[in-house]
């Protein structure tokens, strides 16, 4: 039975909870506030949802995960970095890649970044808890991606490229950052082909919670604005 949350509370169920199907389905309701959002993450599970739903609370299991030491990089995208056609800069125009990752794309029908989670995820930018990354070409912004670091995890949420390969840039830039700062692993919760690419990979519900324990209160090196 699906779980409703109470706006007075920001307890989450247990994540063996969550549904089957739709796999990692964990519970509906409360709101979309900066201190239930760090709850949420802090437990496992993210908000994921359409415009006109209730707001829904996701576990999946297994959890698809990058550790940075595995980062598999093309040739051809090594040597686009060698090249540095691109510039990237990190916590630079937060609010401009967040509205970048919620712009219609060709694949998809309307976005789950709806208006209500970009302002929740801009509080969460201005406590210093979400991050954004830039990909520029000239002054012009081709590419990016946003997520939440909590300790020495980084929750990815969403990335937009509008050049080629900006996207790639982006993430490869920021996962050897986040590798040289101390992060020992990037939460990327749902499989795609595209994040498989850099070594991402499937680790059980579990193992992601263990990660959880005993990673979230760590320090690490994090410069964002260096």
């Amino acid at each position: 039975m699906l779980t409703w949350l109470q706006r007075d509370s920001l307890q989450f169920p247990p994540l063996a909870k969550a549904m089957r199907e739709p796999n990692g389905l964990l519970a509906a309701g409360g709101d979309l506030s900066a201190d239930r959002l760090i709850s949420a993450y802090r437990h496992g599970c993210f908000p994921w949802f359409q415009d006109g739903q209730p707001i829904l609370w996701w576990s999946p299991d297994p959890r698809t995960v990058l550790f940075p030491d595995e980062l598999h990089v093309s040739r051809s995208l090594a040597k686009l970095l060698r090249q540095q056609h691109y510039r990237v800069t990190f916590d630079q125009n937060f609010a401009a890649v967040i509205q970048a990752c919620a712009e219609p794309r060709a694949y998809a029908d309307g976005t789950w970044i709806t208006r209500g989670m970009q302002e929740a995820y801009l509080q969460l930018h201005q406590r210093g808890t979400a991050h954004s990354v830039e990909v520029w070409s000239g002054d012009e912004l081709v590419g990016g991606l946003y997520g939440l670091a909590i300790g020495q995890l980084f929750f990815g949420e969403s990335m937009f490229s509008r050049a080629d390969n900006a996207s790639k840039v982006g993430f490869a830039t920021l996962v050897g950052k986040l590798r040289d700062w101390g992060f020992v692993l990037i939460d990327c919760q749902m499989p795609t082909q595209h994040l498989h690419s850099f070594g991402a990979r499937a680790i059980p519900r579990a193992s992601f919670a263990e990660y959880l324990k005993c990673h979230l209160d760590l320090p690490t090196g994090a410069d964002w604005l260096a």
